[in-house]
């Protein structure tokens, strides 16, 4: 996969022609990802709900520990992007203009009503048709704990959603078999398109963010040790899911494969199956230290005086934004629109952004798998099966193990 990146920078820089004309090739492995994501989360999400029927308490604490997560590492990503837009100050004397455009019809704020009013789904095909995960969440959650409360009537369609999962399993490592090849043309695109000039645009806001990127990668290995986990184990089974979100520059196409490495893992499947798909639209951790470092940039650029009050005006405002806008599209320059206007600077600046926007889209996305896995093992140890219970029946119900848990060094 790496090599993939590799090869596939260093081709479109060479012969953009080539590397421009690969894009149809990444276009396709992308959509074919896509295309098993609903299916994956609805019938994971709905076996999980259903397996923990019998222990709403357990349940509950699953989703109380997970949810106490996400709101805490979103946190500690945008006060490390604060912490080091105190200390590199990227954006001080920065005569930028807008290099990239702003979509039309942005929201300026979250709107609540509308956000939980969305998570109801009217008409649940659809929704699913639409991709949207979130209200494919509520209705897999109601339909699993329904099922479960059915007890053995509701069997037959639980194993055939076992099958369909099995199947949408089976259709992933197909599609994941050809990932070097299209992270390849992907890479090869990108540079090709962009060129290097826009690679290395803005070069000290992209080097604040890959640093904190790795702060927040550091913080991780933390967190997974504290687990009971060897993080550079941890670290090494997940690689493949992280690397493909940052050369596709989405998260989503990374959560199929990677429920695969965390039953692996040995986690169980009904923890995955919860925490992993909310995790993938409430814990964008990359995302969060992204829009505590655009907005401080940005804010210094305008040549805004970033005083106590207004730090923490953004590091509240970006905590409840970034969560708020998990089912809108463009999701995270809604939540930047959201806090520029609550610390009184032009939307308009979102434009000096967007214009190399994708080479910081590469590394947030990495660090949203990458915590996510954090989140998922915090979960295990704090809110999931107790103490001596198998931790990897589940995912060898679909001969996912291959070895065993690692322990604790």
């Amino acid at each position: 996969m790496a090599l993939g990146i590799g090869v596939g920078l260093t081709t479109g820089t060479l012969w953009p022609d080539l590397g421009a004309a690969l894009q149809p090739i990444g276009t396709a492995f992308i959509e074919a990802i896509r295309m098993v994501v609903i299916p994956l989360v609805f019938c994971a999400v709905t076996l999980g709900a259903s397996r923990m029927a019998d222990d709403a308490g357990r349940l509950g604490r699953t989703a109380l520990v997970a949810f106490g997560w996400f709101y805490l590492a979103s946190a500690a990503s945008i006060a490390i992007a604060l912490a080091l837009n105190a200390v590199f100050h990227p954006g001080l004397g920065a005569g930028l203009v807008a290099s990239g455009h702003i979509p039309q019809n942005l929201p300026l704020r979250v709107d609540w009503v509308k956000f939980v009013l969305d998570l109801i789904p009217s008409n649940i095909v659809a929704v699913m048709a639409a991709q949207k995960v979130l209200p494919t969440l509520v209705f897999a959650m109601l339909f699993g704990l329904a099922l479960g409360a059915l007890g053995e009537g509701a069997r037959p369609v639980t194993a055939a959603l076992e099958t369909v999962l099995s199947a949408m399993f089976r259709i992933t490592r197909w599609v994941v078999a050809v990932a070097p090849l299209a992270v390849f043309a992907i890479s090869a695109w990108l540079a090709a398109t962009q060129g290097l000039s826009a690679l290395i645009a803005l070069a000290k806001l992209s080097g604040t963010l890959y640093l904190g990127y790795a702060l927040l990668f550091g913080l991780f290995l933390i967190v997974i040790r504290l687990t009971g986990e060897r993080p550079l184990w941890a670290a090494r089974q997940v690689i493949g899911p992280v690397l493909l979100a940052f050369a596709t520059r989405s998260s989503e196409v990374a959560l199929p494969p990677h429920i695969q490495c965390l039953e692996r893992m040995g986690v169980p499947e009904r923890i995955v199956a919860v925490v992993l798909p909310l995790g993938y639209s409430f814990n964008l951790d990359g995302s969060a230290l992204y829009l505590g470092a655009a907005v401080t940039f940005l804010a210094e650029a305008y040549g805004l005086h970033l005083s106590g009050s207004a730090l923490l005006t953004i590091l509240v405002t970006t905590l409840i934004a970034s969560k708020g806008v998990a089912n809108v599209p463009a999701s995270s320059l809604v939540a930047l629109a959201t806090v520029l206007t609550a610390i009184g600077l032009p939307v308009e600046a979102i434009a000096v952004i967007t214009g190399i926007d994708a080479v910081l889209d590469m590394g947030r996305a990495g660090i949203n798998v990458f915590g996510n896995t954090a989140a998922v093992l915090v979960v295990r140890r704090l809110g999931g099966l107790p103490d001596g219970a198998p931790a990897s029946v589940e995912a060898s119900a679909h001969g996912l193990v291959s070895h065993p848990a690692s322990p604790a060094a």
